[in-house]
């Protein structure tokens, strides 16, 4: 039976071991082909009748194999959720209370098409399509799925070559849960006409689950660049789900930062939302704005910039109807035609210093200067800068 060989660690290994004919042929091949050490974890829910013959069941298999086993009994709170789902997270407390480094679990390839075509048949997106991850994290644990490519038939076969006992837990007939529903009715129908269905899906999550882990690496490299902290894993998948499935108003505050996206991109930002009044540009080449995060420059230059007899200036934020001709060869436009022909996004243009002579708009940082105070070719002038301290370039 071929499945995984990765992580294959030397540290401690411990399976979720259940009873059921999965978790007993995973736990079987550790303890034969692993060079780790091996031990398994039961977790009790108490939910079945059968719930304690199970413990011992899996008592006197850990002895005949020579594995040490912790029976851990769980209470399962539902707080909303439907009862899988509850019970999903009962066990997942309890394994991140084992000393082991790796967590290996028994879910195989007729699994992960089942929870492919539950998520795919609830409106999930690439996240939900990619199924379960043959390797990911819980806490600081790796959760391991080796036979996650491997069908059910083979597992049972494998079982049987090896004389292995289990058990069958009677819940797994009631087709009131979605997932027996699929495996008992609709999973047979599709057998029929598509016999490689489940490797089909199995092979689509693989590719959405590589899609989704590049992603993910490229959210901490963004965050990592910023100098923010890294997120949880959980934090992490959830700010992905958010940022993916939300539009331009989406934002995630994360470590005093606010990310958000904007034409497809990822942007983030330390908006300060500090009081500005107007004040008076008195020839600074460096003038800080903190109240606006960031610096204004000024370099002299010929033949650009704003022509230097148009001082004195003035700073000022934007107020509404504003219009700028950087092009003399066309004609004025309001600042919100040329704030979304640049690409600035909305959240920055009412926070940007805008440069004044008197009355008249002179310059707006990452649209130019208005052509009626541009410096002629030859004559001296100023080169306003715009830094922001608030997003990284």
């Amino acid at each position: 039976m071929a499945s995984s060989r990765k992580p294959a660690p030397s540290a401690e290994i411990a399976v979720g071991l259940s009873g059921g004919v999965d978790s007993v042929v995973l736990l079987h091949q550790l303890k034969e082909n692993s060079k780790a050490r091996v031990r398994a974890v039961h977790v009790h829910h108490g939910l079945s009748p059968n719930a304690d013959a199970w413990a011992r069941f899996c008592t006197k298999l850990c002895k005949r194999l020579d594995v040490p086993l912790a029976v851990r009994k769980v209470k399962v709170v539902r707080k909303g959720r439907g009862l899988e789902a509850a019970a999903r997270e009962a066990r997942y407390q309890a394994f991140r209370k084992e000393r082991a480094e790796v967590i290996a679990l028994a879910h195989n390839l007729d699994d992960q098409a089942e929870t492919v075509l539950m998520n795919l048949l609830r409106g999930a997106g690439a996240r939900g399509a990619s199924g379960m991850p043959e390797q990911g994290r819980l806490g600081g644990k790796i959760l391991w799925r080796p036979l996650l490519g491997v069908p059910r038939s083979e597992i049972e076969a494998y079982a049987r070559k090896h004389n292995l006992d289990w058990i069958e837990d009677e819940s797994n007939a009631d087709e009131s849960l979605t997932r027996n529903f699929i495996r008992r009715r609709v999973g047979p129908l599709l057998e029929r006409r598509f016999p490689q269905w489940k490797q089909s899906l199995g092979r689509a999550a693989r590719h959405f689950s590589k899609r989704e882990i590049g992603r993910e690496d490229l959210l901490r490299k963004y965050l990592q660049s910023r100098g923010l902290k890294a997120p949880s894993e959980a934090k992490l998948v959830e700010m992905l789900k958010q940022l993916s499935s939300g539009g331009a108003r989406t934002r995630l505050e994360h470590d005093g930062a606010t990310l958000r996206v904007y034409r497809g991109k990822l942007l983030s930002d330390a908006a300060t939302s500090a009081e500005f009044s107007s004040r008076e540009w008195k020839g600074e080449p460096r003038l800080k704005l903190p109240a606006l995060g960031g610096e204004l420059r000024f370099r002299k230059a010929r033949g650009k910039g704003i022509a230097l007899e148009h001082k004195p200036l003035s700073i000022r934020l934007r107020s509404g109807g504003e219009r700028l001709q950087p092009d003399p060869r066309r004609p004025r436009r309001t600042l919100k035609n040329l704030f979304q022909e640049a690409g600035v996004p909305p959240w920055e243009r009412e926070r940007l210093p805008l440069l004044y002579r008197g009355d008249d708009l002179v310059w707006v940082p990452g649209l130019g200067i208005d052509a009626r105070f541009q410096a002629p070719p030859g004559a001296r002038g100023l080169v306003p800068e715009w830094r922001s301290t608030l997003r990284a370039a």
